[in-house]
């Protein structure tokens, strides 16, 4: 049974980005039949008696810098090839309804206002979206492109963190699907607490590291020596430009090289390097090198391509986790839930290979239809 009467606000940071923009006209694709749920975890039958929110039920709105129309930009999107040609004009009515709630985001280049100031603002946005709408909650997930990690000492709070403030203090649970900070502030985490809210992050769990997350507990399990693990990124558009900024790059490779210690038990010599190609667009290829020994100390390799489509690919997660994340506020669970591991890079706890990242989550499946 799924809550077909409630509706369920999603508010996204970074509302005219890519991701976004696939998610908003992906769930109306599949909510009016024109395409299957293909990548969406939460459409398997493990969690059809969930009680998730309906995808019709699913209302949309959020904050971003950008100008460009949803309807525009999904224009953009079918002729980069990432949505299929005559869908942007089939769900237009949806991308308008949705672009009419993007509200301002910031800060902008001569923005004077303080933290609190804008926190204030954001807060009153959502909480606005969620009264004009009487929707029973609004779940907040950041899709903006990557920030660099803030200075040890900062005055200020990074954006992703004034946008994580804000959805704390209009008491709505907070997803971070980058690798920014958000609510990783111990200031902010305290806040949540108090609140009783449910979070999730950080870093969305796509391609390169999904891979690695399958393939680093094969070596443990198989008893192979990974002496080297090396991976280049080539990618374009919105996370090309800003990952080509070596601080943001270097807090989008953390992560990476996270799951690669937690699986392994150990860092392997390497690094992922990212490069930004324009001409790429949305299309992202990954490669990694991996040295491994084997039996009486054979050296061996492995390597891989993972070619994708970077919004495809992260939109019918971001539509579980909203999902997901939904029910477990209206189920009164609060504070970090490691179970939703299998979505992030940079989970909140948990098993670090996808496998058992997997069964938590079909376990944490169970609990919610077993949840008032």
């Amino acid at each position: 049974m799924t809550n077909e009467n409630v509706r369920t606000g999603v508010w996204f940071v970074g509302a005219r980005g890519s991701v976004a923009t696939t998610a908003v006209a992906g769930c109306a694709a599949v909510s009016a039949g024109l395409h299957p749920p293909t990548g969406m975890v939460t459409e398997t039958p493990p969690f059809a008696a969930s009680r998730l929110p309906a995808l019709p039920s699913l209302v949309f709105g959020g904050h971003d810098t950008a100008h460009c129309p949803l309807p525009k930009r999904a224009e953009e999107l079918t002729a980069a090839g990432v949505l299929p040609h005559g869908l942007a004009a089939a769900v237009r009515g949806e991308l308008t309804a949705a672009d009419a709630e993007i509200r301002p985001g910031g800060p902008q280049s001569g923005d004077t206002r303080s933290d609190e100031e804008l926190i204030a603002a954001f807060a009153a946005d959502i909480r606005d979206f969620r009264e004009r709408h009487a929707l029973a909650r609004v779940v907040v997930i950041n899709v903006s492109s990557t920030e660099p990690l803030p200075e040890p000492g900062a005055l200020r709070l990074p954006p992703s963190s004034l946008y994580a403030a804000a959805a704390v203090r209009a008491e709505c649970p907070f997803v971070n699907f980058t690798p920014s900070t958000g609510l990783r502030t111990e200031a902010l985490m305290d806040a949540a607490a108090a609140g009783g809210l449910p979070h999730a992050g950080r870093d969305g769990k796509t391609g390169q590291t999904l891979l690695r997350s399958v393939l680093a507990p094969m070596f443990v399990q198989r008893a192979l020596s990974v002496r080297a693990w090396s991976g280049t990124n080539l990618l374009g558009g919105g996370d090309g430009a800003a990952l080509a900024d070596p601080a943001a790059a270097a807090a989008k490779n953390a992560g990476k090289e996270r799951v690669l210690a937690d699986a392994l038990g150990h860092t392997p010599q390497g690094e992922v390097h990212i490069d930004d190609v324009p001409a790429l667009g949305d299309w992202k290829t990954a490669w990694d090198h991996i040295a491994f020994d084997g039996f009486l100390g054979s050296r061996m390799i492995l390597q891989t391509i993972w070619q994708g489509c970077d919004s495809a690919l992260a939109a019918p997660l971001v539509l579980d986790l909203a999902r997901l994340v939904a029910r477990a506020h209206e189920a009164g669970m609060e504070g970090p839930l490691p179970e939703l591991g299998f979505y992030f890079k940079d989970p909140d706890g948990g098993p670090a290979g996808l496998s058992e990242q997997f069964e938590a989550l079909l376990t944490f499946a169970e609990r919610l239809r077993e949840t008032v």
